[in-house]
């Protein structure tokens, strides 16, 4: 009599695939509060440039000169007409310049891309050109009645701001560049690049940080 045959042993099912982890949703917000720091150190930096800005609008801003005689100030030389939008201009050019400069910066620094980046920098510009205003107008004051009142003393005249909204040039070059940067770039993350992790092998490979990875 022969043996009744043994079943063959049913297949082993796989392992279930580990579900991926759990990512939250990209979001501006988060990302501008998680990067705070970043955007204060713009603003300060761009505060220290706007004292550059104030004593360049002091030095090369045109202003004219009048020397007190015994009938009155008597002007000295030639002074354009239009001596007063010359100092509006120039501070504007100014502002413009620093401007481009700042967003240019800002958006060179790759792992800083982004909302963060892009407030500090629009609000830096801004404070620059504020402290630039006030600076330059404080170093180019009026001519006291004491001056004016002095026969034989040359006087100067005051340097003075006109146009105030002058003061949205530079934030606006600086979101401008800014913009047109993130514009021009294919790439959803903004191009950042992914901080090394400490753990680095030797050479020089790392996964990148959870906080600089795209989210999709």
């Amino acid at each position: 009599m022969q043996p009744a045959p043994v079943p063959p042993a049913p297949p082993v099912p796989p392992e279930p695939l580990a579900a991926p982890p759990a990512v939250r949703p990209w979001s501006p917000w988060v990302e501008a509060r998680r990067e705070w720091a970043w955007a204060a150190l713009l603003v300060g930096v761009l505060a220290v440039a706007g004292v550059l800005v104030g004593l360049l609008w002091w030095g090369i801003a045109p202003r004219a000169q009048f020397a007190i005689t015994s009938s009155g100030p008597q002007v000295i030389g030639d002074p354009s007409d239009e001596l007063l939008a010359a100092d509006d201009s120039v501070f504007a050019l100014l502002l413009g310049g620093l401007g481009l400069l700042a967003g240019l910066g800002t958006w060179l620094v790759r792992r800083r891309r982004g909302l963060a980046g892009l407030i500090g920098v629009a609000l830096g510009t801004l404070v620059a050109g504020v402290v630039a205003w006030r600076l330059g107008e404080l170093l180019g004051p009026a001519p006291t009645k004491a001056e004016l009142g002095h026969v034989g003393a040359h006087v100067t005249t005051a340097l003075h701001l006109a146009a105030v909204p002058a003061l949205a040039v530079g934030p606006f070059a600086a979101v401008l560049v800014y913009v047109l940067g993130s514009l021009w770039n294919r790439s959803d993350d903004l191009g950042r690049r992914p901080a090394v992790a400490p753990d680095a092998d030797a050479d020089g490979d790392a996964p990148a940080a959870a906080e600089d990875l795209p989210v999709s």
